[in-house]
């Protein structure tokens, strides 16, 4: 993945970075964070100097109900042209579970998915179907060209294949203690994940049920996909109206 300089002009700390864990500790649920990725050093430092409008990119984390305004822009750092936000649900926990997706194209709201029902399944295998499907989308948008964020908040899915598959995969798909659990599933998640993870593509960890508007929609599309017992995952039809979506229940 090419290098990336990250500008914070309103957050914990203020500057130019040059890794994204250290800016997403500054803004991460910082009300009225300002900030923006940049190619080059010298882009990043002119415009921390400016301090230009152009740009600036807003985000909330405010756990209360925030504003429309506050929740659009709190979806994304807007740091990457495709947002990808993926979520699984079960209730009960084993019992029906489904798989939810929300895109973001150039910090806008594009598609909802929802489906992938089962009716034995478990949250852990919901937010790895959910993490599957979203692989295969983040596939074909940087194939295309597109810088790629995945987010999801299942830290088990997320160390699955980017911190305990590499290990597995040199002992045969084997661990010590007991059979890897979805393994098929985890597998297939790696394929993808090792395609893509070097090129200008960020698998993000992000907090459940904190206000952030992608997470929040993905928990609803999820809900929907076991509430409707839907199989196959499917394109929400619906209106993108934020307000009504969020209605929807939740996991």
């Amino acid at each position: 993945m090419a290098q990336k300089f990250y500008v914070v002009w309103a957050g914990r700390k203020t500057g130019v970075f040059d890794d994204w864990a250290t800016t997403h500790q500054s803004v991460d649920k910082f009300a009225g964070a300002r900030y923006k990725s940049f190619t080059t050093r010298s882009e990043a430092e002119q415009a921390f100097r400016e301090d230009s409008s152009a740009h600036i990119v807003r985000r909330t984390g405010d756990k209360s109900s925030p504003t429309k305004a506050a929740r659009s822009a709190a979806h994304t750092a807007h740091l990457y042209d495709v947002s990808i936000y993926c979520d699984g649900a079960c209730e009960p926990n084993p019992g029906n579970a489904g798989s939810g997706i929300v895109v973001y194209r150039n910090g806008v709201l594009s598609e909802l998915w929802y489906g992938l029902y089962n009716p034995q399944g478990t949250n852990n295998t919901a937010e790895l179907n959910a993490l599957h499907e979203a692989l295969r989308i983040a596939e074909v948008a940087l194939n295309a060209g597109h810088s790629t964020e995945i987010c999801s908040d299942s830290q088990y899915a997320i160390n699955c294949i980017s911190v305990w598959a590499p290990n597995w995969e040199k002992k045969g798909w084997q661990k010590k203690n007991g059979e890897i659990k979805n393994l098929d599933l985890i597998k297939d998640c790696y394929a993808i994940h090792q395609r893509i993870k070097d090129q200008d593509f960020q698998l993000t960890h992000v907090a459940a049920h904190v206000g952030t508007e992608g997470n929040e929609l993905a928990d609803r599309m999820a809900m929907y996909g076991a509430l409707s017992k839907t199989i196959d995952l499917k394109r929400y039809e619906g209106a993108l109206d934020i307000d009504v979506l969020l209605k929807m229940q939740r996991g």
